[in-house]
C-alpha cells in the first residue's frame, strides 16, 4: 500500500488474515456481511455494472466523464488502485477520504464478527456502505475478478450490465477455456436488464447470447444499431436515440474508440434524459484514466531521463499488448515488469516488429513478479532483443534516446506514477 494514511493502512490490514485465501470467488461471505449491515446494496443510486477482461477501467472513465458532463453526481468503484487505496472509491466525484473509509471498514469488521471475509469482499462492502449513504445520481461499479461470483455481483437490478472484450487473464482463477471465462463474466447479466456488449470473439459472443436469452435481457452489441465511425484521430457515436459530433477521445489509442462507443451505448440504454448527445461528446473528449497510454509529464523521473519520451500503460495480457502495439510506430523500447502468472510469451509476441528492444525488470515490491531473466527469455523467444535489468533506473539508463513504453504491470505503473509524483486525483 502506497500513499494511504496510517489509520487507513491499519484498518485495511485487519482484514488480511480473516480468510485463508486472498481470492476465493463466492458470494456467501459478502452477502452475510451485507445482511448484517442492513443490505446497503438495496439503497444505492442507479448502477451501471461493468465486467470483462480488457478496457473495464477505460470504459468506466468514459462513463464517468459522460455523466459528469451531464451534471450528474457520480460514484465510482474500480480496482486495483495505482498509488493510493482511496483511488478505488470515488464518492460523488471525489476520492474517499481516509476517515470516511476507516469508519466504513470498522462497521464491516463489526458485522463480520467471528465470521470470515476476504480482503476484497470487505473493502467492497465498505464501499457499498458509503455509496448507499452519500447521495449521488449514478454508481459505476467495476467487477474485480470474473463476474458471476465477484463481490460486486450483489446488485439485484442494475440499470445496465456492460461487458467489455473478453479474453484470457487470471487463468489460475478463471481457467483457460474462453467459454468458461465468458460464462464467469456474463454472470453479471440480470433478468430484463439491458446488456451493452463490446464486439466479442465468437465463443464469448455465443455465451453472452445464451445468458441474455435465458434471462430475457435485451443485448446490444457495438456495431449493430450503435455505431462508432472513425476518421483519423476523431470518432463519432450514432445510436437510435443519441449521437455525437466528431470528437477526439481523451484517452489515447485506437482501442479507445471502442471503449468510448461502448460507454456511449450503455448511457443510451440507461436512458436518463439528462445524458444528451452533447454530454456524451463532451465526456468522450474529457475522459482521463491514469496508466492507460499515459505520457508522463514533468516530474522527478522524466527529469532524470530527459532524452527519453516516457509512456506508461498497465496492460498485462496479450489482448492489451495487441492494442498497445497498434499505437506506436517502431522503433519502440519496452521496459517491462509482469506478474509471474501472466502469459509472458503472448504479451511479447504482440510487439514483434514494433519493439526494437525490451528491458525486463522486477515487479513492484510486495507482488509476485516474474524473474526478469525469464521475462527476457520469453521476449527473445518472440523474436525480440531483450535483456534483464536490476531495477527501473538501470533499465531506463540502458534505453536508447526516443520513445519508451513502461508496461506489463499495474503495480509497477503505480510505482512509476509515485516516482514521478503524478498522483491520480
Amino acid at each position: 500500500m502506497t500513499g494511504e494514511g496510517l489509520a487507513l493502512q491499519a484498518a485495511l490490514r485487519r482484514f488480511e488474515g480473516l480468510h485463508p485465501k486472498t481470492i476465493d470467488l463466492s458470494l456467501g461471505r459478502i452477502l452475510t456481511a451485507l445482511d448484517a449491515l442492513g443490505r446497503p446494496q438495496d439503497s444505492l443510486p442507479p448502477v451501471i455494472h461493468v465486467a470483462g477482461t480488457n478496457g473495464k477501467g477505460s470504459t468506466c472513465a468514459f462513463l464517468r466523464a459522460m455523466a459528469e458532463a451531464a451534471g450528474l453526481r457520480v460514484h465510482v468503484f474500480t480496482s486495483p488502485h495505482l498509488v493510493r487505496f482511496n483511488e478505488r472509491v470515488r464518492l460523488a466525484g471525489t476520492l474517499v477520504d481516509d476517515e470516511a473509509y476507516v469508519a466504513a471498514l470498522d462497521r464491516v469488521l463489526a458485522a463480520v464478527g467471528d465470521g470470515t471475509i476476504t480482503f476484497f469482499e470487505a473493502t467492497t462492502a465498505a464501499a457499498l456502505l458509503l455509496f448507499a449513504e452519500v447521495p449521488a445520481d449514478l454508481l459505476i461499479l467495476e467487477v474485480g475478478l470474473g463476474g458471476r461470483f465477484d463481490a460486486t455481483n450483489v446488485i439485484d437490478r442494475p440499470e445496465v450490465s456492460v461487458i467489455t472484450p473478453i479474453d484470457f487473464d487470471h487463468k489460475e482463477y478463471l481457467g483457460t477455456d474462453i467459454t468458461r471465462i465468458a460464462w464467469e463474466k456474463a454472470g453479471i447479466i440480470k433478468p430484463d436488464v439491458p446488456v451493452a456488449s463490446a464486439v466479442q470473439r465468437s465463443e464469448a459472443a455465443g455465451v453472452i447470447a445464451i445468458e441474455t436469452y435465458q434471462r430475457g435481457a435485451p443485448v446490444s452489441t457495438l456495431g449493430g444499431r450503435h455505431v462508432v465511425e472513425i476518421d483519423g484521430a476523431a470518432m463519432r457515436f450514432r445510436g437510435p436515440r443519441l449521437e455525437t459530433g466528431w470528437v477526439m477521445p481523451g484517452l489515447t489509442g485506437p482501442h479507445q474508440f471502442a471503449n468510448a462507443g461502448l460507454a456511449a451505448m450503455a448511457m443510451e440504454l440507461w436512458g436518463d434524459g439528462r445524458v444528451t448527445g452533447a454530454a456524451i461528446e463532451t465526456g468522450i473528449a474529457a475522459a482521463g484514466w491514469p496508466a492507460r497510454m499515459q505520457k508522463l509529464g514533468d516530474g522527478p523521473l522524466t527529469s532524470a531521463f530527459p532524452e527519453l519520451e516516457l509512456w506508461l500503460d498497465g496492460g498485462h495480457n496479450p489482448h492489451a499488448a495487441r492494442a498497445l502495439a497498434h499505437v506506436f510506430d517502431p522503433p519502440l523500447t519496452l521496459v517491462t515488469a509482469m506478474m509471474a502468472n501472466k502469459d509472458h510469451a503472448g504479451f511479447f509476441e504482440a510487439f514483434r516488429g514494433v519493439a526494437g528492444r525490451v528491458i525486463t525488470i522486477p515487479n513492484a515490491k510486495g507482488h509476485k513478479g516474474a524473474d526478469p531473466e525469464a521475462l527476457s527469455e520469453a521476449a527473445r523467444a518472440g523474436g525480440l532483443d531483450a535483456k534483464p535489468a536490476a531495477d527501473l533506473d538501470t533499465a531506463l539508463s540502458l534505453c536508447p534516446p526516443g520513445r519508451v513504453l513502461i508496461c506489463g504491470s499495474l503495480y509497477m505503473a503505480g510505482e512509476v506514477l509515485a516516482r514521478n509524483e503524478e498522483f491520480p486525483l
